[in-house]
């Protein structure tokens, strides 16, 4: 059963979702070899938690292009290791220093510091081999654009670098300065969040070999969409409860970092996201009805709780 054949969002979410956790489990190294614990704490950080929201943008982009099942599915997974690792990383004591990630402790609280980061390095280079596999495509070309935009949207001119931002960022309180801290807050959660979630709404069409148009429209929709799923996670860092987010609530404030929230305060911020996410919904105009999954993720974006 394909993603196209369910009609509302979150059974669509739930299928992709199951389908990329049973595609990254054959994936991901298994054993009782003396790296066993290493193989552990990379399952216990990737797989049994998440919305798996990335792969769903990018099972769903596919769709829009008739790519395989196997080849959507895989690259999906790719990005889900990617994801499982810059958690780990991020939440290390040097970093946000988080004891709980998806509700249960985190990996650096599970298993220890070295192995967390050990976790995190394997998983990143397992999403590359993956990529790289001609399981996943059988065009090298294809392969090739796969593996060098993810690592564009993963390095030192994505979220690599807006981590990096992230972790230099303090509160400005005057108004003065709001405009330039609008842009860069915002500039920082383009390369943080917004360029893996870029690679996961385009990859179907990379997947696809789509044309530039096709691949540009998709292109803004994620633009867009991440800033909104930013706004929504600096409200839910104020608004949430540890219960919902699975995460402790309060640390971009107790770090007196700057945040959408900081600087338009709650209402602007939760009227920003949600123009986002319509203006996001827009850019899918030419795709016509095939598209409606992904205007439905729009709206979850900026109505979720967790």
């Amino acid at each position: 059963m394909p993603l196209s054949s369910h009609r509302q969002f979150d059974q669509a979410l739930a299928f992709a979702a199951e389908s990329v956790e049973r595609t990254m489990d054959r994936l991901l190294p298994s054993g009782d070899e003396g790296e066993a614990r290493l193989f552990e704490a990379m399952r216990y950080s990737s797989l049994g938690g998440g919305k798996r929201l990335r792969a769903f943008f990018v099972l769903a982009s596919a769709t829009l292009f008739k790519v395989s099942a196997v080849s959507a599915l895989r690259t999906a997974s790719a990005i889900e290791f990617v994801h499982a690792y810059s958690l780990i990383h991020d939440d290390l004591p040097a970093m946000d220093d988080d004891d709980l990630r998806r509700g249960k402790p985190s990996c650096h609280r599970q298993f220890d510091e070295a192995t967390a980061i050990l976790a995190g390095d394997a998983l990143q280079a397992l999403a590359f081999e993956v990529l790289a596999h001609e399981d996943t495509h059988g065009d090298p070309a294809v392969r090739m654009t796969l593996v060098a935009e993810l690592a564009r949207a993963s390095g030192a001119h994505g979220m690599v670098g807006g981590q990096m931002l992230d972790l230099l960022a303090e509160q400005q309180a005057s108004g003065s300065q709001e405009e330039r801290s609008i842009g860069a807050i915002t500039r920082l959660q383009r390369l943080k969040t917004g360029a893996l979630i870029s690679f996961s709404c385009t990859a179907g069409a990379v997947l696809g070999k789509a044309s530039e148009p096709m691949r540009a429209a998709l292109s803004a929709f994620a633009h867009d969409l991440g800033l909104a799923f930013q706004i929504t996670d600096d409200l839910l860092d104020v608004e949430g409860n540890v219960v919902e987010l699975g995460k402790t609530p309060g640390k971009d404030i107790e770090a007196g970092k700057a945040t959408f929230v900081s600087i338009l305060g709650l209402e602007r911020a939760r009227a920003q996201a949600g123009l986002l996410a319509r203006q996001a919904a827009a850019h899918l105009d030419s795709f016509g009805e095939a598209a409606d999954l992904l205007r439905q993720a729009a709206n979850f974006v900026v109505a979720r709780r967790s």
